[in-house]
């Protein structure tokens, strides 16, 4: 089907008035649909909404990708419509310990996805960064809070993340074996830096990354 054909598509089936250029951005990702949209776009493409993302990562993408409407999982988790709203339009889960367990299990989320949902990434970060550059036992009871795992293996895991970091540093100043991005760096080098230690500590807990 060529994009002419998708708009059409969903013109006749749904009523959509949407573009061939407006199909054209969202296969290139410069554009994305609304939630209507993209259960149409599926319908007319013979697929789940599923499919269509390539790679959920917000609240309201995994929700799409599981086909629950906004009612639906507000019940399921134990909360208001309202409620759930302003945290998926935000982008920051502010759910208790055990609706997060409910989030966890009905849209199937690994550790590092309930993170990733819960807008923490970057928070997240920043505590390992300071993990691995000073002590890690200071940054054990904040890591704690946000990552879903036992403590005792989280304290495992820090402890292991800062010896790896520290061994490296005494050969190369840092992760990188240009040398170029190092702990205090700022700007790209630091956004690097701190997406690459998100990543390592993922690694090493031995669990998937937001992605699966």
């Amino acid at each position: 089907m060529l994009p002419g054909h998708v708009a059409y598509g969903l013109g006749a089936q749904y009523g959509l008035r949407i573009s061939t250029e407006t199909v054209v951005a969202w296969e290139r990702g410069v554009a994305a649909p609304s939630e209507y949209e993209l259960t149409a776009l599926a319908g007319v493409l013979w697929c789940s909404p599923g499919e269509l993302l390539t790679a959920a990562r917000t609240l309201r993408e995994h929700r799409v990708a599981r086909q629950l409407a906004v009612a639906e999982l507000a019940q399921l988790l134990g909360l208001t419509v309202s409620a759930y709203l302003r945290m998926e339009e935000s982008g920051r889960w502010r759910g208790n310990e055990r609706q997060s367990a409910a989030l966890t299990e009905v849209l199937g989320l690994t550790a590092a996805g309930f993170v990733t949902v819960s807008g923490r990434d970057e928070e997240l970060a920043e505590l390992l960064r300071g993990a691995v550059t000073t002590r890690w036992q200071a940054q054990l009871r904040a890591v704690a809070k946000l990552v879903p795992l036992e403590r005792g293996f989280l304290q495992d895991v820090l402890e292991q993340l800062h010896a790896d970091y520290q061994s490296l540093m005494v050969s190369t100043l840092s992760w990188s074996s240009t040398g170029t991005e190092r702990a205090g760096a700022t700007g790209d080098a630091g956004r690097e830096f701190l997406a690459r230690i998100l990543e390592r500590f993922w690694r090493t807990a031995g669990v998937p990354g937001p992605d699966g």
